[in-house]
């Protein structure tokens, strides 16, 4: 071999060397969500734009089927952080648990009440001795319904009758006409406005900030590792608010088997109403109204320590990125 080629060779191996450590660096985290979830858009662009990999992160998603499958999976240390709703980790807070939430997912409460074309909505009152097609308890949004009968009057047990189904499945039933009302998530709610139903109830318009989905970690989670996750989440945000077509693209990507004319409306529904927030930032206002809901229907005691259950020394240096 020529002495040309044995240099060539030497600065090529030097170059692999030099570059493996660097790329070693990345540190190993796992996501636990509770589901594949339209609602966890900010985390699936987070890892498809490589705002993780960026932040030196390696990302292991994890779906656990539940809620409290994916919190169990950070209280036991088999994950390092889970995405879900933030009261099932105030309730285990509760309860002893060392948990809080460090970021901001969804800051709207992104629920919806659809009707058949040709039912007649006046205001909520028009709902009564209705079949409303619900999502199985305990869920936010079957939640939010019962919260909105009892603030109108009116009783969720004697007032409609709720047809409870499998979070996700409510499309069927709903199309199939066994009740003229359903309560939605996306994307079913844009499934069904697609097939003709009419959109007559925003709970995202009505409460306005409300912290609906945020990340939790144990309180003894590596801060580094929180801080990085943290900044992920915070990039993520502030692409999708930038750039809502190759969002629209990301949740297509996410979502293959549905029709990409009903992610691209729910995404764009979900932007518009404010259901995706500007940043990982949440406030008090926006996490006392969520947990109200909670109070309300029995299943927190009261309200969690605020500066205690938001980690905020990992939101602050991440909302003040550049």
């Amino acid at each position: 071999m020529s002495l040309l080629k044995r240099i060539t060779g030497a600065v090529a191996l030097a170059g692999v060397l030099l570059a493996t450590p660097a790329m070693a660096q990345n540190k190993k985290v796992v996501l636990s969500q509770a589901f594949q979830s339209m609602l966890y858009l900010p985390l699936y662009v987070a890892i498809n734009e490589g705002f993780f990999t960026a932040q030196g992160l390696d990302p292991t998603k994890e779906t656990a089927g539940s809620p409290t499958v994916a919190l169990s999976a950070v209280i036991s240390g088999s994950a390092q952080f889970s995405i879900h709703g933030p009261e099932w980790t105030a309730i285990a807070a509760s309860k002893g648990a060392p948990v809080g939430i460090i970021a901001n997912v969804v800051n709207g409460a992104a629920v919806w009440i659809a009707t058949a074309p040709d039912f007649k909505f006046t205001d909520v009152k028009s709902l009564k001795g209705q079949k409303v097609v619900v999502g199985t308890m305990p869920t936010t949004s079957t939640s939010l319904f019962l919260k909105l009968l009892k603030e109108n009057g009116m009783d969720g047990k004697t007032d409609v009758e709720m047809i409870p189904v499998a979070i996700g499945s409510e499309p069927s039933p709903f199309l199939a006409k066994q009740a003229d009302v359903a309560v939605m998530y996306e994307p079913g709610l844009d499934q069904v406005v697609a097939k003709g139903m009419k959109v007559v109830y925003g709970f995202p318009k009505s409460y306005g900030a409300y912290a609906f989905s945020s990340v939790t970690a144990r309180n003894d989670v590596n801060p580094d590792l929180a801080q990085r996750v943290t900044n992920g989440m915070e990039m993520a945000m502030r692409f999708m608010k930038k750039d809502p077509a190759k969002t629209v693209a990301i949740a297509q990507k996410e979502f293959p088997t549905l029709d990409p004319a009903v992610i691209e409306s729910a995404v764009k529904r979900m932007l518009a109403d404010g259901v995706y927030p500007d940043s990982v930032d949440i406030s008090a206002p926006s996490l006392k109204i969520s947990m109200d809901t909670q109070i309300a229907l029995g299943n927190l005691a009261s309200q969690p320590d605020y500066k205690a259950f938001v980690v905020r020394k990992y939101i602050e240096p991440a909302v003040a990125m550049k």
